[in-house]
């Protein structure tokens, strides 16, 4: 007789469990999920009615990777397009419900007499809605077209990249067991500086190397390779002190921006699924049904803390952030429950042993419960905006009244002073830690093997070389040699030596020295009429040379602010320039000057970087918006 393993027998009997549980939800209009955590109770040691599972140790393992098909699965609903369209209203409540229900999470532990990181996880657990029951809610209720629901999913997408920034702070709080400000501040600058890292090299290489093979790309190939980027980016986000579920997280978002994300999606689906019900299985089998007889208080209280809180500080931050108060109500209703990420942050909290076990199966509860309510609550929101109105006074509700009207904003000088500073800062940003990157890179890796080879001065200016080298298309790109001379400056310059040569601005047939000179700076055509043809305080985004040069032109006060802008663009630029000489080269501060002197010139005189950084760009921009472009086209033909 062969002797079968305890794991298949285990998965045999979670999988029968879940496939009952999951289709008696089905048929009570209930989340799915809902099943998998009574199939893990079922299955789990606290049940002994019915055959329970043996080896818990290899089903954690499993659940393991579950949390990162799950994460991964996550990642692949996400868009840098989504984030980007994420508007002022999504990003102050979000925000504000996840502060204020971290905060009174937190409070309401502390008054049960919990510890403080207990009381800390608890807030950490509450703070965030459940992605899945709210979309499984809005397809149940037919609601999923209506304007509200699209500030619900901004909030969400919000509370994703929240979530993901507390799995990597949490371990560093609970390690310390306090909460320390300077540990917390460095591991969120680590996480930003390892996110934005990724992305940027991510989006640059995956797609591009996804759509160099698409020809001969069949199903099965493209899941494997789709699962080795996942593991890939798994074990990266490992080996650098992250979560296994940041790097899932990570790659899935990057996969997001493939034109292969519908293929993508499809081949990974069941997969996900499984390994996603395996997860939810195993967390029902850590609760025990008796505790919450034993912890009733505890749950009601938290569960009308939930309820209630997410509601007001939900609706509080669509209030303020403009938005009617009928759609707050119904955007607050639709938010009031806990969602897959309390799992998740439960189960890191047990697996540091920083959790008590009481905890767990509490937070279990208040889940179940609030999913239970989630549909109700949404069905409610209508009727109670009626109520409002009809106790608020009367001024009140010409107020609210007048409040639903939409509301005409006319672009104006402090919008595009907006648009400039932001566009600017991000920039700034991004260049800044890639050649940083860079120059760790080489300093780490490369120049152990090139002093190996070439010791001495050779080797040094050979580093130097490459090094800058590399740099190089981004250091173009941050000079904005351009914007140096600005266009005003350019476009009075043309018209004098038109006017000196008897020609007109339009004239195409300029003389001799008009003609170098022009071709020198780029000089053609009224630019005061089209600012396109300015080339380019931000390289490549035509929308933000336009902005520059209007505000430059409006009036004078503009100038100085904009000068400083550059300048301190080139104070960077020299900044990473002497650096690397100074890293690799010479410690010689009149040398360094020198080279930075003869460097900026080079660069600020190269068309060929210049065409190298923009084929760049374009490639990563192409990648950004692949397949949204590609939507875009597919839904114009089915048009004509």
């Amino acid at each position: 007789m062969h002797h079968i393993h305890a794991l298949i027998v285990d998965l045999t009997l979670i999988t029968i469990y879940a496939g009952i549980t999951t289709l008696i939800c089905k048929k009570l209009k209930q989340p799915i999920v809902l099943g998998y955590v009574v199939a893990g109770i079922l299955a789990g040691p606290f049940f002994n009615l019915l055959p329970t599972v043996s080896d818990r140790e290899n089903l954690t393992l499993w659940a393991d990777i579950g949390v990162i098909f799950l994460l991964f699965g996550l990642g692949l609903e996400f868009s840098f397009k989504k984030m980007m369209n994420v508007g002022k209203a999504a990003m102050i409540t979000a925000n504000a419900n996840i502060l204020f229900m971290l905060y009174l999470g937190y409070s309401t532990g502390i008054l049960l007499g919990w510890s403080t990181m207990d009381s800390f996880f608890l807030g950490s657990m509450i703070s965030m809605s459940s992605t899945t029951i709210i979309i499984k809610a809005f397809d149940d209720l037919n609601v999923k077209k209506q304007r509200f629901t699209d500030l619900v999913f901004g909030v969400l997408v919000v509370e994703d990249i929240m979530g993901i920034l507390m799995l990597v702070l949490l371990p560093t709080i609970a390690l310390g067991n306090s909460i320390d400000g300077e540990a917390l501040f460095g591991s969120a600058l680590k996480l930003v500086f390892f996110l934005v890292l990724c992305f940027i090299a991510g989006i640059y290489l995956v797609p591009t190397f996804l759509k160099k093979i698409e020809g001969f790309l069949t199903d099965e190939m493209l899941l494997l390779i789709t699962i080795s980027l996942c593991f890939g980016m798994v074990y990266l986000a490992t080996c650098s002190g992250f979560s296994s579920a940041l790097g899932a997280f990570i790659m899935g978002s990057i996969l997001a921006e493939s034109s292969l994300i519908q293929r993508i999606e499809k081949n990974i689906q069941p997969i996900k699924d499984f390994f996603g019900a395996v997860f939810f299985v195993s967390v029902g089998m850590m609760v025990d049904p008796s505790m919450f007889v034993t912890y009733a208080w505890p749950i009601f209280l938290i569960t009308l803390i939930v309820v209630i809180g997410k509601v007001a500080f939900s609706c509080l931050g669509f209030i303020i952030s403009g938005q009617p108060v009928k759609t707050a109500i119904l955007c607050g209703f639709s938010l009031a429950q806990v969602g897959e990420f309390a799992f998740i942050i439960a189960s890191l909290g047990m697996s540091l042993k920083v959790l008590d076990a009481q905890v767990y199966p509490i937070i279990v509860a208040v889940s179940v419960i609030t999913t239970f309510l989630t549909p109700m609550m949404i069905k409610t929101a209508d009727p109670f905006y009626r109520l409002v109105l009809k106790l608020c006074p009367e001024s009140w509700r010409r107020y609210i009244g007048r409040a639903e009207e939409p509301v005409r904003v006319s672009p104006s000088e402090e919008r595009l002073w907006s648009e400039l500073f932001k566009n600017y800062l991000l920039r700034m940003v991004l260049f800044s830690m890639i050649l940083y990157t860079i120059i760790l890179l080489a300093q780490h890796y490369v120049q152990p093997v090139v002093l190996h080879y070439l010791p001495n001065l050779s080797g040094r200016v050979v580093m130097t070389g490459i090094t800058l080298l590399v740099m190089a298309p981004f250091l173009k790109a941050l000079i904005g040699w351009e914007a140096i001379l600005p266009a005003f400056l350019r476009d009075t310059v043309m018209r004098i030596l038109c006017r000196l040569s008897g020609r007109s601005p339009d004239d195409g047939h300029e003389a001799g020295w008009l003609k170098k000179v022009s071709e020198k700076f780029a000089f053609c055509g009224n630019l005061s009429e089209n600012a396109e043809n300015i080339k380019n305080f931000f390289i490549s985004n035509s929308i933000l040379a336009k902005i520059y040069y209007k505000l430059w032109i409006s009036k004078k006060a503009n100038r100085l602010p904009l000068i400083l802008m550059t300048s301190f663009r080139l104070l960077v630029v020299a900044f990473f320039i002497v650096t690397v000489f100074h890293t690799f080269l010479t410690e010689d501060a009149r040398i360094s000057l020198l080279l930075l002197f003869v460097s900026v010139i080079v660069l600020a005189q190269s068309k060929w970087l210049l065409t190298q950084y923009m084929k760049i760009e374009a490639q990563f921009l192409a990648n950004l918006r692949g397949h949204h472009q590609e939507k875009r086209e597919e839904e114009g033909k089915a048009a004509d």
